[in-house]
């Protein structure tokens, strides 16, 4: 008589997993890998149009990286300031989303709508909408548009010097306030960005079991002792994913990805932009092995 094979519980939920993410498998496997091919291939050669409608590849080796890397004007300044800005985005982003998230979990009146109004700009950032927010305001140049845009301008007269002056007499370092400055500038951007962000974030604390709450306020702990104690191990996890997310977003959204998009459609050097493709991919994937790989040694799975 044979016997049956069970499955432990750690077996079950790798099934589960794998079932859960078996549709992006499949798509990554059949479309996305391709894609990675023939880019590739692509950077290795230069790339022909012909008369007849084909293409000619004449193998070049590691011309096109040679050249985006040593000859071309701006793509390594232009690789450089994206990895930047990547850099000042991520803990702007994570802390600003972490706390958003523990504010919108809190039970409060209009909580829905509050929730709502801060994943807007999510889907402001479709194609589709953006193109019409375009459209109108291309329409409301010589109208409204001109007289919002005065009104604000002359509302807003902050002597910026007198409190960089101020900082700096009483011993901010230099890096740190041109940090603060680069991320008060990016305000917008932030707010615009966090969206996914924080409802990932607000999962998590809901996900966090309520007897740990208890517990510690038996214990006498102070809400900024539960913080560090209980809310913010249990959310580690959800750092790294989010993390990603963030980094993923703000490479997409970069200049260098506009910059292979304009080589390629535009100036039609695809071997060139294959090329800026691969090595900002490669970078940012190196960046995000080395943040996941530090955060995750600090990261608390709550089994």
């Amino acid at each position: 008589m044979t016997k049956k094979y069970k499955l432990t519980l750690l077996q079950k939920r790798a099934v589960v997993g794998l079932l859960f993410i078996s549709p992006w498998l499949l798509g990554f496997l059949t479309f996305y890998v391709k894609s990675i091919f023939m880019a590739v291939k692509w950077s290795f050669n230069s790339i022909e149009l012909l008369d007849t409608g084909g293409v000619k590849f004449t193998y070049v080796g590691l011309d096109n990286y040679i050249y985006m890397l040593t000859e071309h004007g701006s793509f390594t300044q232009t690789l450089v300031n994206s990895v930047f800005d990547i850099g000042i985005d991520i803990p702007l982003i994570i802390f600003f989303s972490l706390l958003m998230a523990i504010l919108l979990n809190q039970k409060f009146k209009g909580r829905t709508l509050v929730r709502a109004i801060f994943f807007i700009p999510v889907i402001l950032n479709a194609d589709a909408i953006m193109e019409t927010i375009n459209t109108a305001r291309q329409l409301m140049v010589d109208g409204v548009s001109t007289v919002a845009v005065d009104t604000a301008s002359s509302a807003v007269n902050i002597n910026v010097d007198y409190y960089f002056a101020m900082f700096e007499n009483i011993g901010m370092p230099p890096s740190i306030l041109d940090y603060v400055v680069s991320a008060v500038g990016r305000i917008n951007d932030i707010i615009t960005r966090s969206g996914v962000q924080i409802v990932v974030f607000i999962a998590a604390l809901q996900a966090v079991p309520a007897s740990m709450y208890e517990v510690s306020k038996i214990e006498g702990a102070t809400a900024y002792e539960t913080f560090w104690k209980v809310t913010f191990p249990m959310v580690t996890p959800l750092i790294i994913t989010n993390i990603v997310y963030t980094v993923v977003d703000s490479f997409i959204n970069s200049d260098v990805v506009n910059a292979a998009y304009e080589m390629a459609f535009t100036n039609q050097k695809w071997g060139y932009s294959s090329a800026m493709s691969l090595i900002s991919s490669v970078i940012v994937c190196a960046i995000l092995v080395i943040v996941c790989g530090l955060i995750s040694r600090k990261t608390f799975y709550y089994n």
